[in-house]
């Protein structure tokens, strides 16, 4: 009898122990399990550098960020600036004018030799070529509007000061002999000041060499060059001859112009 007790006692503790292992064992399996997981998905997002991110209250969904930048979801959100095209001077130049030339713009007064009329008297429609200068290398031309008098004119443009298409923009004449070799424009402030002084090689007219100037463009140049009471420009109180084809080192050059 008393051996019977003590047989049942030997198979219900090994029952427990079995038990005890069996949850042991399953318990250790699960651990391993769930460390590799960690471990597999760590290594993932270390290696793709990839992070969803979601802003609820956006209204803009998710996205991720990814190397370093935010990609939004697609057609969903865009930020930043976009820059629109701005047209170059000479495309505007030979759209707005009858004055077809190729080139930079530091180019057309020497292209235009043989080809159109040129001179230092201001005309409607003619295109006013600048001069390269250090912080304008390719030059510059602009269409000259209409002729105020004899130191101003009205031109239109396109891209001076990284601008756009610019209508209507005063330019008075600073050279000492008035033949428009030096020039200065409106700021695009709109603060009645002017830039600094740029030299010109003069102006490029639409018409061939020696061809004969209708009445329209005669009557506008002699009134330019009509003495006004008025002067709405002065030469420098100590001018200096601008040399063709330089810089003159004293001009001053400011990044508002």
């Amino acid at each position: 009898m008393r051996s019977g007790k003590v047989s049942t006692m030997r198979h219900g503790r090994s029952g427990i122990l079995k038990l005890k292992l069996a949850v042991l064992s399953f318990l250790s399996v699960s651990a391993f399990t769930a460390s590799a997981s960690a471990r597999t998905y760590h290594a993932a997002s270390h290696h793709t550098g990839v992070h969803k991110i979601v802003f609820s209250a956006s209204g803009h969904a998710a996205g991720r960020y990814a190397g370093g930048r935010w990609h939004p979801a697609a057609g969903r959100y865009h930020s930043g600036y976009h820059g629109g095209h701005v047209i170059q001077c000479v495309a505007y130049a030979k759209s707005a004018s009858e004055v077809m030339l190729h080139g930079n713009a530091r180019d057309w007064w020497h292209n235009a030799s043989g080809v159109y009329d040129r001179g230092h008297a201001p005309e409607a429609g003619s295109v006013l070529n600048f001069r390269a200068t250090r912080r304008m290398p390719l030059g510059h031309v602009a269409v000259v509007r209409n002729v105020v008098d004899n130191r101003t004119i009205m031109i239109d443009q396109s891209h001076w000061a990284q601008a756009g298409i610019s209508r209507n923009v005063a330019v008075i004449d600073v050279s000492p002999n008035n033949d428009w070799s030096a020039v200065r424009v409106a700021l695009n402030n709109h603060s009645g000041g002017f830039g600094s002084i740029y030299p010109t090689y003069g102006f490029i007219y639409a018409r061939h060499p020696g061809a004969e100037r209708n009445m329209q463009q005669e009557v506008m140049t002699a009134w330019a060059k009509k003495g006004t009471t008025t002067q709405l420009a002065q030469a420098p109180a100590t001018p200096r001859q601008i040399s063709a084809g330089q810089e003159d080192p004293n001009i001053a050059f400011d990044d508002n112009n």
